[in-house]
């Protein structure tokens, strides 16, 4: 499984939204570099983590919790 990221998870990481932002935008230009015109799309939100490893030179942990992605909103 490719793991991603979006600006989202790297605010919860604790980044400010224009941080996130901007590491997100230069992981999609680097994806477009490599030959991935996927990531040519303003749209598009979500960038693999490894770019993301490699832009900030750290590792990240990323908890992927599930229920907040299957929740519908009535709890």
């Amino acid at each position: 499984m490719n793991r991603t990221i979006s600006k989202n998870e790297l605010m919860k990481l604790g980044y400010k939204q224009h941080t996130s932002v901007s590491i997100i935008r230069q992981a999609k230009q680097i994806m477009v570099k490599q030959g991935y015109a996927f990531y040519n799309n303003k749209r598009l939100g979500r960038v693999p983590i490894s770019v993301v490893e490699e832009i900030l030179g750290i590792t990240l942990q990323v908890n992927y919790d599930t229920s907040e992605e299957t929740s519908n909103g009535t709890n």
